[in-house]
């Protein structure tokens, strides 16, 4: 087995009392990048909080994955979940659904199977009714959007909204599951929130949406 797809295994099997967290991170790079220097989206987390933070995130993940051995590493974000005692599940996930799926155009199947226009039915509905049956409050974080400025993923604005829409509708029929938008945290031009691929977050992206996520949950009552 290659060695990245063993460092997967170890990080989705690793012993849940051996973590001594209570809050879970699940999504795709958006959450993995930078976990490597302890900069990451859940880092920011379990630094503003004071609280432990598992990141069970994977680069590549989708919502959407049906290849049984990979999809079990990690590649398939519901895979990333299993039952702990978790106070805060915070996901993200879509966006390789979108961007990579179907190229960020004509995207409504793939979209309305991941979350349904009225955010009732799909694979991140179903998702989380799982994890708040098992009395877990869930946090989910909306993407960062393009500066307008030499991006690949400029195009997906339009997508992005749509999703932003559909997750919005599903948190307000729970109040245990919030939303975290961060459509409007990037300035116009202003590339510093962005790396150099213009896709993945910063460190600097990392700590305000981290900021932002740990600030929600904190006035929830964390």
């Amino acid at each position: 087995m290659k060695p990245v797809l063993m460092m997967i295994l170890l990080l989705i099997c690793t012993p849940v009392g051996a973590e001594q967290a209570r809050i879970l991170a699940i999504g795709d790079s958006f959450f993995a990048t930078h976990s490597g220097s302890e900069r990451s989206i859940p880092d920011v987390v379990e630094r503003e909080l004071s609280q432990r933070v598992a990141n069970r995130s994977v680069m590549g993940a989708r919502i959407i994955y049906n290849l049984p051995l990979t999809g079990a590493m990690g590649f398939n974000i519901s895979r990333q979940y299993r039952g702990g005692p978790w106070n805060w599940v915070i996901m993200n996930g879509g966006g390789n659904d979108l961007w990579l799926g179907c190229g960020c155009s004509r995207c409504d199947r793939k979209m309305t199977k991941m979350i349904s226009k009225d955010g009732t039915r799909g694979e991140i509905p179903a998702l989380v009714s799982k994890m708040r049956r098992a009395g877990s409050r869930v946090v989910y974080v909306g993407y960062l959007r393009s500066p307008g400025r030499g991006s690949p993923i400029e195009h997906c604005r339009d997508e992005g909204n749509e999703l932003d829409a559909r997750v919005t509708r599903m948190a307000a029929r729970d109040k245990g599951v919030y939303f975290v938008p961060m459509a409007d945290l990037v300035p116009s031009g202003d590339r510093s929130f962005h790396t150099a691929d213009m896709i993945h977050p910063s460190p600097k992206g990392t700590a305000a949406v981290g900021k932002r996520v740990a600030k929600v949950i904190a006035e929830a009552g964390g």
